[in-house]
């Protein structure tokens, strides 16, 4: 399989049938693949989830579930729902295939495997794939910082959102906003305003890999922070402050840029919702605005709980 400027192809084979199993291995272990096995439908759902693969090799007739059933339950995930699954069948039946190919199957294998076919199918699902995550990272991307884009942030949030409430894990959230953005614009123009927006975008990005790091929008940042409790965000938040503090631009030397930080998480919010914890993170945000800028605030279950970091 042709990598060139990519990983190797992740796929995820759901048989019942260890020797299916050992037959897949072997006739795609000249591949550049990564083959994960499942041998339930169940399993293979949950690993799906897990695995994000490039691809999904699936039986029709698995013993817990149909092929049919797994793969409704693929369509309807959000983290699933785009990724290719190629139905694997040794019947040739009609309907078989015309209601695989309605559920979302977007190919069908026959068993026993004709070995270039298979890997030629394979390859084809693995280019649908990188095809579909190259163009939906673009329309998410933001143009001018390279940062992931607003809309890119609502749908992570609540995906993030759904996954810390499924599995009882913290998550947090920072709000950051460029003080004084509109008076550094006016006095050294667009350009060197623009060259801010992309600095700081640089040093929020710089921190750590597991945060997903967006524009929110004009002068305005938000970092997602899976696994993450307040007060680590906290700390997270002030590093990110120090560094835009000392950062320097060498074609004004003259310019201190700063920003202001709110932070919430999940545990203190009643109710929680997506909504609420961009609210709650947006209160500790004017609070920091109102205390007189370049400073962290925290979000504690409400607006007269307000903690002060910097």
């Amino acid at each position: 399989m042709t990598t060139t400027g990519h990983h190797p192809a992740r796929l995820l084979a759901i048989d019942d049938s260890v020797l299916i199993h050992r037959l897949l291995k072997a006739h795609l272990r000249d591949e550049a693949v990564e083959l994960h096995s499942a041998t339930s439908g169940a399993d293979g759902l949950q690993m799906a989830r897990a695995l994000n693969p490039d691809a999904i090799l699936l039986d029709v007739d698995i013993g817990d579930m149909t092929g049919f059933e797994v793969l409704s339950a693929l369509k309807a995930d959000p983290i699933t729902h785009q990724t290719p699954v190629l139905f694997v069948s040794g019947s040739c039946d009609t309907n078989d295939r015309v209601r695989g190919l309605d559920l979302g199957a977007v190919d069908f294998i026959l068993k026993p495997f004709e070995i270039a076919e298979l890997k030629a199918r394979v390859r084809s699902a693995v280019r649908m794939t990188r095809l579909i995550r190259m163009l939906a990272a673009r329309a998410h991307l933001d143009g001018m910082t390279g940062l992931w884009n607003r809309a890119y942030f609502d749908e992570r949030l609540h995906q993030e959102f759904a996954e810390a409430v499924r599995h009882r894990t913290d998550l947090s959230l920072i709000l950051a906003d460029i003080d004084h953005f509109k008076s550094i614009n006016d006095r050294f123009g667009h350009p060197f305003g623009d060259t801010i927006l992309e600095d700081v975008g640089r040093a929020l990005s710089e921190n750590r890999v597991t945060d997903i790091v967006c524009r929110y929008g004009g002068e305005e940042f938000a970092l997602i922070l899976p696994r993450e409790s307040a007060s680590g965000a906290a700390i997270v938040a002030e590093r990110c402050r120090q560094a835009i503090e000392n950062r320097r631009w060498p074609l004004h030397r003259e310019v201190v840029v700063t920003a202001s930080f709110g932070v919430a998480d999940l545990r203190s919010m009643h109710p929680a919702t997506p909504a609420s914890l961009v609210q709650a993170a947006d209160e500790a945000l004017y609070d920091a605005k109102q205390g007189g800028r370049n400073s962290v605030r925290v979000h504690e279950g409400g607006r007269q709980k307000q903690r002060k970091i910097a």
